[in-house]
């Protein structure tokens, strides 16, 4: 078979009924140069895909145990045959001409190697579910205009991070970079990849016209205790593994206190404890995050300023959680 320019990695857990959606929005792309990696991460007896919808992808893996949306991930780029590969939710729909948008965006940005899709919420289409992954300087990730109101003047622009329920990456980049932190399991890996790409010399464009509506949290549902656990120790070894020199010592003091004010709220909100045991497992695991830092530090090749200047620094972008998208410069 001939090569794709582009390889879709699908990563399944209990998605039985939105993967059929989902395949007849990629049968609907304008774009057609792209194979299919579906991977089932385990997923209990009926959440499964069913046999029609395995039959429609390229590549159907069904994996013994759950590895997690980052380990199964790499494990679908490993199998693409793309020059770009797409991380692309089961419960994120493309509109027919998303992909036609993404490898215009390739051309239009060539020196790129990481792109992000503006999001929409699928039960609201006048809001959006994103316009990039912000990292907040205190170390606080977020995804951009989640929940607000679509804006009508919305442009393409620098995100710190594309948020990988629809994110493209060029394949040597991805691979190069060593994918997600598959330690991770979920939640946050995006984050973490894209700060590593900032730290390596990448940018990454927020494309306004290359649009999915998605569910979001279809898994694992919004504020449930493995999302709030995940999501609280992950987001403590991103900040210990990539925020670099001076920069890490100025924040660090503002990053404990964002993640007690964090504990506080999420308590109020009745998931505290989660909270609590991801920072109690992240504290534990700071050695092996600080192993890793040295590594990743040592491939820096952008300036600390250039790289808080990617940050947000407003206490009210993160309250409001805000769209941060920069000028698009030469990388």
């Amino acid at each position: 078979m001939a090569e794709p320019l582009v390889s879709i990695l699908i990563v399944a857990y209990k998605s039985r009924a939105h993967l059929p959606r989902l395949f007849d929005c990629l049968d609907a792309q304008s774009f057609h140069d792209f194979e299919t990696i579906l991977i089932d991460n385990a997923s209990p007896d009926g959440t499964d895909p069913d046999v029609a919808t395995q039959a429609r992808a390229t590549q159907f893996i069904a994996n013994a145990h759950n590895a997690g949306f980052a380990a199964a991930n790499n494990q679908a780029a490993k199998l693409a045959r793309g020059q770009w590969v797409i991380c692309l939710n089961p419960d994120a729909f493309p509109e027919p001409n998303w992909l036609e948008a993404l490898m215009a965006a390739t051309k239009r940005y060539s020196d790129v190697t990481a792109f992000g899709s503006t999001q929409i919420l699928d039960e609201d289409p006048q809001q959006l579910d994103g316009a990039g992954d912000v990292y907040h300087a205190f170390g606080i990730p977020f995804r951009g205009g989640y929940r607000k109101p679509w804006p009508g003047d919305l442009v393409d622009g620098q995100t710190f991070s594309p948020c990988a329920a629809a994110a493209l990456w060029r394949a040597d980049i991805f691979a190069q970079l060593g994918g997600f932190e598959e330690s991770y399991f979920c939640y946050c890996e995006d984050v973490d990849l894209g700060f590593r790409h900032r730290l390596a010399g990448g940018m990454t464009i927020q494309l306004a016209e290359a649009q999915v509506r998605h569910l979001g949290s279809a898994s694992s549902g919004q504020l449930s205790e493995f999302a709030v656990y995940h999501g609280t120790r992950n987001r403590l070894w991103t900040f210990v593994r990539n925020m670099p020199g001076a920069l890490f010592w100025l924040l660090l003091l503002p990053h404990l206190g964002a993640t007690l004010l964090l504990w506080a709220h999420t308590a109020w909100r009745g998931a505290g404890g989660a909270y609590g045991r991801g920072l109690a497992d992240g504290l534990k695991g700071l050695g092996t995050a600080w192993r890793a830092r040295r590594a990743i530090q040592a491939n820096r090749r952008v300036s600390l300023t250039s790289l808080a200047g990617q940050f947000a620094w407003s206490p009210l972008s993160l309250l409001r959680r805000a769209i941060v998208l920069r000028q698009i410069t030469p990388p």
